[in-house]
């Protein structure tokens, strides 16, 4: 997002007619945009679907100035009014069918293969909703390859939650005819989106580098982000569903025990307190919760809580 907030900065310089930035958003990229315009000095407007973020993604753009519409539709609806506003007013487009936001993003492909040395991971596993993301991984991997800074790409995977997979339901049916969808309500609530704009491009990406593309029900996102929060990480739903792709190849023998695979973390879990609160409460209907983790009530008592202990302690004695 800087390299676009950056290049209206320039433009405002130039006196060309920018009066601001403008972007349909599930949360996280309007919390980018809002916090980059605030510190240039320049108007954010951002197109949030109403009663379908959590608060923290919301107030995130609140509190650095931008100028917010929450609308009654949901993100393809959003995205759809953006793209006719910013056809008729000098604002400039930040979503991902803007070549900077992809010029930025793929910045995170260089840091990936600096990261390992400039070995190329075997496979880097990446959520998808929008579908800019996967396709800006493919051109950082590839602008490394064409400079001979590595000799191969890695293999792409797009994990999409079950319940917003219009591309896995494109490479399903082996690449037919792409058919948009009403997304359904999905706790990875930044990838819940049927009519991604970036479609031709994750496809071009995903043939190109011999990709695969997964989904993730809400019990196995949900289970998943559980999982990974025992190990002392604190992720968001959306990579929950990259980590259920992972089990899911890795399970099918696909992604084989020795390669080397990179899950990308799309988000803090900060941002989605509350359904991890329901899942540790078992409140989400429905679903198992089978790692789930609630406080033991106990009274205030030194025998009720000695016994709580040992009961725990003997507990944990057991597995190891």
């Amino acid at each position: 997002m800087t390299v676009l907030v950056s290049q209206v900065n320039r433009l405002r310089k130039m006196k060309r007619p920018v009066v601001g930035v403008g972007c349909a958003s599930t949360g996280d990229t309007s919390a980018a945009l809002s916090a980059y315009c605030a510190s240039a000095g320049i108007p954010s407007i951002v197109f949030l679907p109403a009663n379908k973020i959590s608060m923290a993604q919301l107030v995130q753009p609140i509190a650095n100035g931008a100028f917010v519409l929450s609308i009654d539709t949901d993100f393809d609806g959003c995205m759809k009014l953006i793209r006719e506003i910013t056809s008729e007013l000098p604002i400039y487009l930040a979503n991902s069918l803007n070549s900077l936001r992809l010029e930025g993003q793929k910045t995170a492909a260089i840091e990936i293969l600096q990261q390992f040395d400039w070995q190329v991971p075997d496979w880097v596993i990446v959520p998808g909703g929008n579908l800019g993301n996967i396709y800006a991984f493919y051109k950082g991997f590839k602008m490394c390859q064409e400079l001979g800074l590595v000799d191969r790409i890695p293999r792409l995977v797009c994990a999409q939650a079950a319940n917003a997979n219009p591309l896995y339901l494109h490479y399903k049916s082996g690449w037919k005819d792409f058919k948009p969808m009403t997304a359904s309500t999905t706790f990875a609530s930044a990838i819940q989106i049927g009519d991604p704009v970036s479609i031709d491009r994750a496809v071009y990406a995903l043939k190109k580098c011999n990709g695969i593309v997964e989904e993730a029900s809400e019990e196995e996102l949900m289970d998943a982000m559980a999982q990974a929060d025992s190990t002392g990480m604190f992720i968001c739903p959306h990579t929950g569903v990259a980590l259920t792709a992972l089990f899911k190849l890795r399970n099918q023998g696909v992604i084989a025990p020795t390669d080397r695979t990179v899950v990308v973390s799309t988000a803090h879990g900060l941002k989605f307190t509350q359904s991890k609160i329901d899942y540790h409460s078992k409140a989400i209907p429905d679903m198992a919760c089978r790692f789930s983790n609630p406080p033991v009530e106990v009274k205030a008592d030194f025998g009720a809580v000695m016994d709580v202990l040992k009961s725990y302690l003997g507990s944990k004695s057991l597995r190891s």
